[in-house]
């Protein structure tokens, strides 16, 4: 497809990755996203419709956004998701159609997800111990999204699976070992996410971080690791066990930010455009283009926001602002 003018921000950065959110509902509570009790939902009505998702994909995909990940809340609580995934593997220019999930559903459609033309899967699973598993989620499901997962691993063309735990320092270094076990039993590749400032309830403390550091090292005394290059972009740094198979990853943003080639934005499901996964500006889609705006106006919208892109989130630097919303309600 030939690109009209590539999207990029104000300091040179080339913006190739959507992160966009088809619903802010989610069937489980964890305490690292979301109150036992749950958050105010967006009203049905306010959410994106399919149609209106497919036309705001294929508006990025002319301006050379190729990768589209699929999120939410969690994505496959939303009806009939595998036709919104074969509408838009069929969108020229998105060469990279990927989903992620917690894994509760998953068994039930991950058959129909690859059918539809879904190419690559990322499973959160913080725990693979039951008890743990309750203790983090607030629901007693390990057993389902483990069924989930050999569910994808039966399906060739998911490929890579990705297995996200988030990293809570006085949990998790507890189950590295068995994490690892996962990794080298393939096909999943293991990544360790720095628990981040968005959690709904406030809790986030530096000290509450298990920095990518200390999980590297803890790893590496149970199986000698070796890195493997850095795609372009990439947000985790990836390491190949020496003694054997398994792949293990390690998103850091906390302690080792990769904010200096960010290629990514997010739109909410009620179509709000975020530059950034902090930001604090959200720039309106839905409005516009339920008003009657034309694909040249939306364009004009989206590069606009897209020029004021941040530099950097600032973690960890004084005057930092965590976002108003959840991750949950941003889209993760």
């Amino acid at each position: 497809m030939q690109v009209i003018e590539p999207l990029a921000d104000g300091h040179g950065r080339l913006i190739g990755d959507l992160r966009l959110s088809v619903t802010d509902r989610c069937n489980f509570r964890c305490q690292y996203c979301m109150p036992a009790e749950g958050l105010p939902w967006v009203p049905r009505s306010e959410v994106l419709s399919f149609e209106e998702i497919e036309r705001l994909v294929r508006i990025c995909a002319r301006m050379g956004v190729s990768d589209v990940r699929l999120t939410g809340g969690e994505p496959l609580v939303r009806r009939d998701l595998p036709r919104l995934v074969e509408m838009l593997a069929a969108v020229e220019g998105v060469a990279d159609l990927s989903l992620t999930t917690n894994g509760y559903l998953l068994a039930g459609q991950a058959h129909a997800l690859a059918e539809a033309g879904l190419r690559r899967l990322n499973v959160s699973l913080d725990s693979l111990e039951r008890d743990r598993f309750f203790q983090l989620t607030r629901r007693d499901a390990l057993p389902r999204v483990l069924e989930g997962l050999e569910a994808a691993a039966a399906e060739p063309r998911l490929r890579p699976i990705k297995v996200n735990a988030v990293a809570l320092r006085g949990f998790t270094e507890h189950e590295l070992e068995a994490f690892c076990e996962l990794a080298a039993r393939g096909p999943f590749q293991v990544r360790f996410i720095e628990f981040m400032p968005l959690d709904a309830e406030r809790r986030w403390r530096p000290e509450r971080v298990l920095t990518g550091t200390e999980l590297r090292e803890a790893i590496a005394r149970i199986h000698p690791l070796e890195e493997l290059p850095r795609e372009p972009s990439a947000t985790a740094r990836v390491f190949r066990f020496r003694d054997g198979p398994g792949e293990i990853g390690f998103v850091s943003p906390v302690s080792e930010p990769f904010c200096a080639d960010c290629n990514r934005i997010r739109i909410t499901a009620e179509g709000k455009l975020l530059t950034c996964l902090f930001s604090r500006t959200e720039n309106d889609l839905r409005g516009p283009l339920r008003a009657g705006a034309s694909d040249a106006e939306l364009e004009r919208l989206i590069r606009a926001a897209v020029w004021r892109k941040e530099l950097k989130h600032r973690i960890g630097e004084r005057g930092f602002r965590r976002p108003a919303r959840s991750m949950s309600a941003i889209g993760g």
